[in-house]
């Protein structure tokens, strides 16, 4: 199905593009900065697909995201980097436009299409004005993208030669290093673990796309969500727009458990040039529908979360100056995704800063936080949600999150509730639990430039952090 042209002439055309951008452009620079109150989702199904749907009346926009399970996990073994290259190519031309076309029809209606990749999900993204006539064929457009694209073979080329340059390019800096060393130490024949090669690349080819599309893109695969202006019937026709240019398809295999953590710790260094030394400390710990999740969250806010409040930025920075930056994330994926601990050092500090690391972490583990670091931490997760989902488009990634991952539809007017409610036992108790300072993953990319006489490459156990000196 294809878009209405709005204006066929072509002065006329630029004339309203202008015009709408402008429109647009006023509405993000005066009205995007209201606060949006988290909302209980609207769920409901539209020919298979869970659709969840938040009415925002006082910007007249509307924000949806399709998300699919096309993510890296579902790359094909040997063939790293398709699902990524799928995605790029979505745009490149349908069977009614070619790549140019289509993008003048988007800038038309002033709808931008992105979107991406990231392990668990690839997702189509756009905003548009929620005026009816310009909201539907936006939503037609997109459609038309859906079930009509080519996959152009010189665009292929070309995109895959793009990843190629841009894989070689990301593999000189050491911070990427140390994360795809860190990620195949944790996840190592996972799914989560492959690792996308200028050989995988390489071994891609058009018909890879083009099956992987039309394995994944499916309604057994997709979810939408939609933020805005509009009503609940209204936001139904839009799903079904979008629906309906899915094939049924069939649900995706399970996919293997992720591998026990190992029972000692284990360190990979890595040679580099650089002057700074580049570590990732961590294991695999969190899954979005985890029980321990807020704890978690809120204990790591308080160990390494939190901006400079944070423990590690005391130990490792105010008080030593061995970093600029050192804090510590829980990146929760469908399975278990990582808990980790990074930061940048001289490499001269290399071996101190991570001794500081180790202590600081076992200290946590042993004690948990004081009373006055927890009420720090509630009033910065809890009071300062707001500020997070304050705009339709923030409110639209986050409500995404909880429609794929199958979160209950008040997740997030709970999330507050939920963050206050955690206690210092539950934290203390849950990183006791989670986090095994005999089974976590040390990687050290760099610092050579800053260290002469710099060891060559190796992967060794340093001794666990319980057995590194305490950080006061």
């Amino acid at each position: 199905m294809s878009a209405p042209r709005i204006h066929p002439h072509p002065f006329a055309r630029r004339l309203h593009h202008w015009l709408t951008t402008v429109a647009f452009a006023l509405l993000i620079g005066f009205g995007l900065t209201m606060p949006v109150r988290a909302a209980v989702s609207d769920r409901f199904v539209v020919d298979g697909v869970p659709v969840d749907f938040v009415m925002s009346p006082g910007i007249p926009l509307v924000d949806v995201i399709v998300s699919f399970d096309a993510g890296s996990r579902r790359d094909p073994p040997g063939k790293a980097g398709l699902a990524a290259l799928t995605r790029t190519l979505l745009t490149a031309g349908t069977t009614q436009r070619d790549e140019q076309a289509l993008s003048e029809a988007f800038a038309d209606l002033a709808t931008d299409l992105t979107g991406g990749v990231d392990p668990d999900r690839a997702t189509l993204s756009w905003r548009t004005l929620a005026k009816p006539e310009i909201r539907t064929a936006a939503a037609a457009l997109v459609a038309e993208v859906l079930s009509n694209a080519t996959f152009p073979e010189a665009v292929f080329a070309r995109e895959k030669g793009r990843m190629i340059a841009g894989l070689r390019d990301a593999l000189t800096r050491p911070e990427i290093l140390a994360e795809r060393a860190f990620t195949a130490a944790i996840y190592r024949d996972h799914p989560y673990g492959q690792l996308t090669t200028e050989a995988s690349l390489r071994h891609l080819t058009r018909d890879d796309v083009v099956a992987f599309f039309k394995r994944h893109y499916t309604r057994a695969t997709a979810q939408v969500t939609i933020v805005g202006a509009l009503s609940h019937d209204e936001a139904a026709a839009l799903a079904q727009t979008l629906v309906a240019a899915l094939p049924p398809g069939e649900a995706l295999p399970a996919l293997p458990p992720v591998p026990a953590p190992a029972t000692t710790p284990q360190t990979i260094v890595r040679d580099h040039p650089s002057e700074q030394t580049h570590w990732a400390i961590g294991m695999a710990v969190l899954s979005r529908d985890d029980p321990d999740y807020f704890p978690l969250l809120v204990g790591n806010w308080i160990l390494g979360g939190g901006s400079f409040s944070a423990r590690l930025m005391q130990e490792v920075r105010e008080k030593r100056g061995y970093a600029y930056s050192v804090y510590s994330a829980l990146e929760p994926l469908a399975q278990p995704g990582p808990f980790v601990i990074r930061l940048q050092t001289r490499g001269r500090h290399a071996e101190a800063a991570r001794e500081v690391v180790a202590a600081t972490l076992t200290r946590f583990l042993a004690e948990g936080p004081t009373p006055e670091e927890l009420a720090l931490a509630k009033r910065a997760l809890a009071d300062g949600f707001g500020l997070r989902i304050d705009s339709n488009r923030k409110l639209a990634a986050f409500l995404s999150v909880v429609g794929y991952y199958r979160l209950p539809p008040d997740w997030l007017e709970r999330y507050p509730e939920a963050v206050r409610a955690v206690t210092i036992e539950q934290i203390r108790d849950a990183f006791r639990r989670r986090i095994d300072a005999n089974a976590l993953v040390w990687v050290r990319v760099g610092g050579a430039g800053d260290q002469p006489n710099a060891q060559g490459s190796a992967s060794h156990a340093y001794p666990a952090a319980g057995a590194a000196a305490t950080a006061h």
